[in-house]
């Protein structure tokens, strides 16, 4: 047979790249079937989730560990994925990371109901646990308001010693100074510097991306309704990344006792509960009756 050096040549290129990937066969085996399907549904059922929030959620809740590279194997081709944001300066870090159990923060953001009213929501979170301890909603918020929602968010056997939040008119200098009454010092962040309360900034960007970028409030009481629902699920359901991953509330009564990395326990099955009309699903174990 006469052909040319460019077919011979390309006969056994490919030739080679066949005998490599059949010299290449083996590595790390594939999930179960069962978990391979989990990881699809997680991802269909939640779409503003990414490869680390269902690791995050396999991990704590239902005692399967993956990595979120393993995640993204069999992420379903079709379904966009979401980065991760970036920590600020390594200083500020550091001390907030050192005083994060004496440290509550505080930030507003804005809501547009269905008549394009705008609304005011205020969260107050504690740094330490990544747990929100209020949300309210205000359509003209003032300064005697925002400071009666700190008493109601912080007890009177507090141990907290610091409180962030940014320089918005609303947190004058009287309610600065009602705060220290609290047994409160005030920790007012520089200008034009957000990450300075960094923690409770990404918290608005969750509550914005996972509830209020979904949903269209119909009026003050409706959007009190949906976040009060949200903050349920935050708390107590869903894993946070800084935490290990963890959940803010404590992620005991989630686990059941097995030894399997991959595997589920025998005889249990899992149980899916939908929140905010099935924005949401809230994944545990539960042992077969």
């Amino acid at each position: 047979m006469i052909v040319k050096p460019e077919t011979l040549i390309g006969w056994h290129r490919r030739g080679f790249r066949l005998f490599w990937k059949w010299k290449s066969k083996g590595g790390r085996p594939r999930l179960p079937r069962n978990i391979r399907q989990l990881i699809a549904e997680m991802a269909m059922e939640n779409p503003t989730w990414g490869e680390e929030r269902v690791a995050n959620e396999l991990l704590p809740k239902l005692g399967i560990r993956v990595s979120p590279r393993t995640v993204r194997a069999y992420w379903p081709e079709d379904m966009s994925r979401f980065g991760s944001g970036h920590s600020g300066s390594q200083r500020w870090r550091t001390f907030v990371l050192n005083h994060a159990k004496a440290i509550v923060a505080c930030d507003f953001l804005v809501a547009v109901t269905a008549r394009f009213q705008l609304l005011y929501v205020l969260v107050v979170m504690e740094i330490g646990s990544r747990r929100i301890i209020h949300v309210n909603v205000s359509a003209h918020p003032s300064a005697c308001w925002t400071m009666q929602q700190l008493r109601e968010a912080i007890p009177s056997d507090h141990e907290y010693r610091f409180l962030i939040h940014d320089r918005d008119s609303i947190f004058s200098s009287a309610l600065d100074d009602q705060v220290g009454a609290l047994g409160l010092k005030v920790l007012r962040t520089p200008i034009r510097a957000p990450k300075a309360n960094g923690h409770c900034e990404r918290l608005v960007g969750t509550i914005r991306r996972e509830c209020l970028d979904c949903v269209i409030p119909l009026n003050e009481r409706h959007l009190r309704k949906l976040l009060r629902e949200w903050v349920g699920h935050y708390n107590q359901a869903r894993p946070h990344a800084a935490l290990g991953p963890g959940i803010p509330d404590g992620c005991d009564r989630f686990a059941l006792p097995h030894t399997s990395r991959y595997a589920l326990p025998t005889g249990a099955r899992i149980s899916k509960t939908p929140v905010l009309g099935g924005l949401h699903h809230e994944y545990r174990l539960k042992l077969a009756s």
